[in-house]
């Protein structure tokens, strides 16, 4: 294994320590082939909740959105363009995301001092496992979140290795990327700091490199961070709602998430690698990644903080494991057993995360229906467009010449775009988070259907409002059991309704309850 040697003298670069050949054909392959995967199995199923949502605020490019950075709008514009409104090419770029994400794990398990085999189990457990799949199957912003986090990483490692101080302009513009599709890459560079700072070597910090890397960071970021500025920074609001929807639950299912992140078989490689990455002495030199991990967990449990924000960090701990994996499986038994974790691992992974199941399978097996509520977030939304088709048709010519629909989350609203022309329906608007800002009603539509509403808050709002069924269907999908309402006479102009209307939150899954910051209580 090598260590790292030379002066440590902050103005003078160490000589790097040397690494193993890159074996570069067989990461490639695997690579490849789980984005090949991906793609296959793209059309299965439907569009994820947060897909219809995106694929909207694609053709209403901004700086910035109430719940989330730019970047991953402008991804699914893009698609749009070249591939055409499909959820094949609204998956594309997620599978591409994904290759790299599966390469950049040899590269770190390369990085640590692991030969071939170490570098592609690396790659071939980091696609295997639950975090990646679900990050690479559906357009979200998750995706290109996770490849920032597993990039960042491979260049603190290689920094840490070289002492190189010129790789912190290559931190700080990965981060600036980061930082137009999620916030989250902060808490990942905070929790790497206190490691250094705790263990060493704090001389990396002090780079004059160190600033210029931090200065193209902010500079990359800083449309996204202005508009926030400019609109009252709504993600603030956005990120008080989730604390007020997670509650005290988070920190007593932290533990458990930790083990399913990856996979339950291949939980023990990437506790080995912690393990190594705080005991081995030739790893002293990146023994700040392990403590960033551990401080993460700390603070994540302290806050209340989502489990998964873990997900990018554990693919390093992933990597390091599989160096550690190496010189332990010198047996034809040993490595049979690693082979045999890492085979079923993928299996439950890709059963979890992948549409590799009929959807009725998910609905009606009671383990999956619990475990896979990934795929069923993806399915329904035609049937719910039909149905909502058959309420419109139901109206009187004339109220169909001049109705609306008003959905009440952006998943109900995205859905009604996709499939709503197809059966005929009229312009769809929400109020929830920046959908409330792609459009509202003109102020003489003076017909409504209104879906998966509050009925009292309507009532209050209009002269009339009738029920006119639910949404019905056999699988336990969020919205089962949505109402719709035929709402008529608004006692306001829509200019001033809308305000009534809006709101920045989400739904809880599997309820009617809108979560906002002044919640009176979570999702669970």
């Amino acid at each position: 294994m090598a260590t790292l040697t030379g002066n440590s003298s902050a103005s003078t670069r160490r000589e790097p320590a040397a690494v193993p050949v890159l074996n570069r054909r067989p990461l490639l392959a695997v690579s490849a082939a789980v984005g090949m995967v991906l793609l296959a199995l793209s059309w299965r199923h439907g569009y994820h909740v947060d897909e219809l949502y995106n694929r909207v605020t694609g053709q209403h490019l901004a700086w910035g959105y109430v719940d989330q950075p730019p970047l991953v709008s402008l991804i699914a514009r893009l698609e749009l363009l070249v591939f055409g409104d499909t959820l094949t090419g609204l998956r594309v770029i997620p599978a591409l995301l994904t290759g790299v994400v599966v390469w950049v794990a040899g590269l770190i398990a390369r990085e640590l001092g692991g030969r071939g085999g170490a570098q592609v189990f690396a790659a071939a457990a980091t696609g295997a496992s639950l975090v990646t799949l679900n990050a690479g199957h559906v357009l979200t912003t998750n995706g290109p979140d996770l490849v920032t986090w597993v990039v960042v990483s491979w260049l603190w490692i290689r920094l840490l290795r070289t002492g190189d101080g010129r790789l912190w302009l290559a931190v700080g513009a990965v981060t600036g990327v980061a930082l137009l599709t999620k916030n989250l890459i902060v808490l990942l560079l905070l929790s790497l700091l206190v490691g250094v700072l705790a263990v060493g070597p704090r001389q990396i910090l002090r780079s004059r490199w160190l600033w210029a890397g931090a200065a193209l960071a902010v500079l990359i970021a800083a449309p996204s961070v202005v508009w926030q500025i400019v609109h009252g920074w709504p993600q603030l609001e956005m990120s008080a709602a989730l604390s007020k929807a997670l509650g005290s639950a988070s920190r007593f299912a932290f533990v458990p998430f930790q083990l399913l992140l990856i996979g339950l078989f291949l939980a023990p490689v990437w506790i080995c690698g912690l393990a190594a990455l705080l005991r081995r002495t030739q790893w002293q030199t990146y023994r700040s990644v392990g403590v960033a991990y551990l401080f993460m967990a700390a603070l994540l449990i302290a806050i209340g903080g989502k489990p998964e924000y873990t997900g990018g960090l554990l693919l390093v701990l992933l990597a390091a494991g599989s160096v550690v994996l190496q010189g332990w499986a010198h047996t034809a038994a040993r490595r049979s057993l690693a082979g045999t974790a890492l085979a079923f691992n993928m299996a439950m992974s890709a059963v979890l995360m992948l549409p590799v199941l009929p959807i009725a399978v998910y609905g009606s097996n009671p383990v999956l229906k619990e475990l896979g509520v990934f795929q069923l977030d993806q399915s329904g939304w035609p049937q719910l467009a039909a149905q909502v088709a058959a309420v419109h048709r139901s109206l009187s010519p004339e109220d169909r010449a001049h109705a609306v629909i008003y959905a009440n989350h952006y998943g109900l609203a995205g859905a009604l775009d996709r499939y709503g022309p197809a059966n005929g329906l009229p312009a769809v608007y929400s109020g929830q988070n920046s959908y409330a800002a792609f459009g509202r009603p003109a102020d003489d539509t003076n017909v409504v259907i209104a879906v998966g509403v509050n009925r009292d808050t309507f009532d209050a709002l209009f002269a009339s409002c009738e029920p006119r069924g639910t949404f019905e269907i056999d699988l336990p999908v969020a919205d089962r059991g949505a109402g719709f309402l035929v709402c008529r006479g608004p006692r306001q102009p829509w200019s001033r309704l809308w305000s009534e209307l809006t709101w920045i939150g989400f739904q809880c899954p599997y309820t009617a309850e809108a979560i906002t910051a002044d919640s009176k209580k979570g999702c669970w």
